[in-house]
């Protein structure tokens, strides 16, 4: 079998083919949790809190270079190659993982609902010198 023939058998396989789909939706998905965590739950969040914007919380581990006259937020620093601690950006991005884990748990729990059970097949019928057997014996027991 040519190497060409042997990769298009592998590459129409359903399981990569459905691995290529979940993939694309998941890198989307991603996207839309992410404006929602970032632009939706945030917001109120540092609005409940004290109105604080949660991705300028960090901790400067060193001075920002000399002659530095940008603003000092997370954006500004990390372009200017301060190094930063950046806790409240850890904390989007956890809250982000929460949430996309809890909505994929909800989404995998509803379609195993909907799929269908299979039927147990019927079990199927015992050889007749099976059944003579089993009366032989039982006829020895007695």
């Amino acid at each position: 079998m040519g190497f060409m023939t042997e990769f298009k058998q592998f590459a129409m396989k359903g399981n990569v083919v459905d691995l290529a789909v979940g993939v694309i939706i998941g890198a989307a998905f991603g996207k839309i949790v992410d404006s929602v965590v970032k632009d939706l739950i945030m917001p109120i969040v540092g609005k409940a809190v004290g109105g604080l914007d949660f991705s300028n919380y960090f901790f400067l581990l060193s001075n920002p270079p000399a002659g530095y006259n940008g603003p000092m937020t997370y954006e500004a620093l990390t372009k200017a190659g301060v190094p930063l601690f950046a806790y409240g950006n850890f904390l989007t991005v956890a809250l982000n993982f929460v949430i996309l884990a809890f909505i994929i748990f909800v989404m995998v729990k509803q379609i195993n609902r909907l799929k269908k059970d299979e039927p147990a097949p019927p079990p199927a019928e015992t050889p007749e010198d099976t059944v003579l057997l089993r009366e032989i014996r039982d006829s020895l027991k007695k």
